[in-house]
């Protein structure tokens, strides 16, 4: 559709022998009113890919712990590990599914190990900068680092997952971010945890919050989290409050033990090359 000048003006008439350099602004050259706007130049096959895992590509995807889930562990704190993989089943399977699907179909030529190593990368950083942060705003923040780091490994873990084509919204994934965290040695004893702490979970609805002290119970979180995550030692969670040396420490202790936990998903999801059968001579 063409657009009127505005009422009370009327169009500078260009004679055909004035140089297109020379017409006045806004006008257009004799013979070139259909030709539309210039194309874009063409993009450069050197440009950088955009990181699939960016949540600037994704809107829906949940960076911490909601609301809900930290006041279910801060109840019960026993069973937090238990609640925190169930939660992030529902909540960062489907974010997980969708990233795998935006990555084979905008890069068909990644392999599986390509697409974990896009995922490994994203969430060790991420997991570097919440070390930092959590140093340098004390116990607190620790445990609240303890917490996010606990949901960051989550989503690396079941990215992996998704990765290598197993379905990261399956139940079986709680079960397997237990394991792999080591909050429990085998799948049955994580399997039965899981089903004590969703019963907890509607019992708790039904029968009010916890009685426990909420310093004792923000104390006890902070250390079953710590173990989830990966940061074993008591002495490593203290440190995070002393100052200078906690910032330094807190993005090391986040890193290493994120790295540890994605090397022993990229092993658990990863098929199995089939040895062939020896040949006869």
């Amino acid at each position: 559709m063409t657009e009127s000048p505005p009422l009370g003006t009327d169009p500078v008439p260009v004679p055909a022998d004035v140089p297109a350099s020379r017409v006045p602004a806004g006008q257009v050259p004799p013979g070139t009113a259909d030709e539309g706007p210039p194309a874009p130049p063409p993009a450069s096959a050197s440009a950088p890919v955009p990181d699939p895992t960016d949540e600037d590509a994704d809107p829906e995807a949940v960076a911490t712990p909601p609301l809900g889930l930290w006041e279910r562990m801060k109840t019960d704190p026993q069973y937090a590990p238990e609640h925190l993989a169930l939660e992030a089943v529902r909540r960062l399977g489907p974010e997980a599914r969708d990233w795998a699907a935006r990555v084979r179909a905008g890069n068909p030529e990644l392999s599986a190990d390509e697409m974990a190593q896009l995922a490994i990368r994203k969430f060790v950083n991420r997991a570097r900068l919440s070390g930092a942060i959590s140093g340098a705003i004390g116990l607190p923040g620790a445990v609240v680092d303890m917490g996010v780091l606990a949901w960051t490994q989550a989503r690396l873990v079941l990215h992996i997952a998704a990765a290598y084509d197993h379905d990261p919204e399956h139940p079986d994934r709680a079960i397997d971010l237990l394991v792999l965290q080591r909050v429990h040695k085998i799948a049955q004893t994580a399997r039965l945890a899981l089903g004590v702490a969703a019963g907890r979970e509607r019992a708790s609805v039904l029968l009010g919050q916890s009685a426990t002290p909420l310093r004792q119970a923000v104390l006890r979180l902070g250390f079953k989290l710590a173990r989830m995550a990966g940061v074993r030692a008591v002495k490593r969670l203290a440190a995070k409050v002393v100052p200078g040396a906690a910032i330094l420490l807190g993005t090391w202790a986040n890193s290493s033990a994120t790295k540890d936990l994605a090397a022993r998903s990229v092993e658990l999801y990863r098929p199995r090359a089939i040895a062939s059968p020896p040949s006869t001579p």
